[in-house]
């Protein structure tokens, strides 16, 4: 049962039901009034997002579990419970089901999201291997694999990406590299010895916490739009400004403390925005 537990702490449950739910969301944007004959595509768009992302998260542990056994000692991989090569089983296992899912559509779209899948795998891979160290362009790299998922759910069901999809892919982009900025903050000592130029390790918290704060305020200004522009309805508006409160508010408590302890409260937060955010868009593209 440990052994269990230990695989699904690896994949972070949340982070995936959110992918899987984010590829419902971009399909849900692009073609609202078709979701139930297209039920079939969204779920294995679910599955997707779910078993990649999954996938993503145990392979950056594999890579992080030197820094990990300074930072994060409790984690499955540092702490014994899961060995490195299970994990990197585990990381093809959960690859392959993605993939499969991906070409379980019709021919067109199936092509089209297989590309976009190899995409963010691609992304992925460059991150875990090479991408981390490099600081602000890993922080890019995690914020496309994040995004992907919105692009793959208007491909599965229009063949195309719209542009309310693009609009609220952009919003997360940016609210994704503000929170992987944070995330450097947190991770800044074990960052140090392993020469991961974060913005943290490279100038100092408080200049991390001003940039991550400028990629917040910026998913923020981006977030009338979609209403602004008639692409949602309004019950978009009263869902969507709880998840600007919680930027804002975080981005001034990040700035009055940039310590390790407050910048990881922030960290953990901004994952419940997302799910406002997600929200949303979803109840904004649906109910009218």
């Amino acid at each position: 049962m440990r052994k269990i537990v230990g695989y699904l702490r690896l994949i972070r449950p949340v982070n995936c039901l959110m992918m899987g739910f984010a590829v419902i969301v971009g399909a849900a944007l692009a073609n609202s009034g078709n979701l139930g004959v297209l039920w079939q595509n969204l779920a294995y768009g679910f599955i997707t997002g779910f078993a990649l992302t999954g996938a993503s998260m145990v392979v950056n542990d594999y890579y992080d579990r030197q820094i990990d056994a300074i930072n994060e000692p409790s984690r499955p991989i540092p702490s014994g419970l899961i060995k490195p090569d299970e994990a990197l089983a585990f990381a093809f296992a959960l690859t392959a089901i993605g993939f499969a899912a991906a070409s379980m559509n019709s021919y067109l779209t199936s092509i089209l999201c297989l590309v976009i899948a190899a995409i963010a795998w691609g992304a992925l891979t460059t991150y875990t291997t090479v991408g981390k160290r490099s600081g602000l362009p890993g922080n890019f790299l995690v914020s496309t694999c994040v995004s992907i998922p919105l692009v793959y759910g208007s491909y599965a069901v229009v063949g195309t990406v719209e542009v309310n999809v693009l609009i609220f892919a952009s919003m997360v982009f940016l609210s994704i590299t503000g929170r992987e900025i944070i995330k450097g903050i947190v991770d800044v000592e074990g960052d140090r010895t392993q020469d991961v130029k974060t913005l943290a390790v490279r100038y100092g918290e408080k200049a991390a916490a001003v940039s991550a704060v400028i990629f917040y305020v910026s998913a923020v200004a981006l977030s009338p739009f979609p209403w602004v522009l008639n692409m949602v309805s309004f019950w978009f508006v009263p869902l969507v400004a709880v998840t600007d409160f919680g930027l804002v508010s975080s981005s001034i408590m990040l700035i009055k403390n940039h310590s390790r302890e407050n910048a990881r409260k922030i960290k953990n937060a901004a994952l419940l925005w997302f799910i406002f955010a997600l929200v949303a868009f979803i109840v904004g593209a649906l109910v009218r």
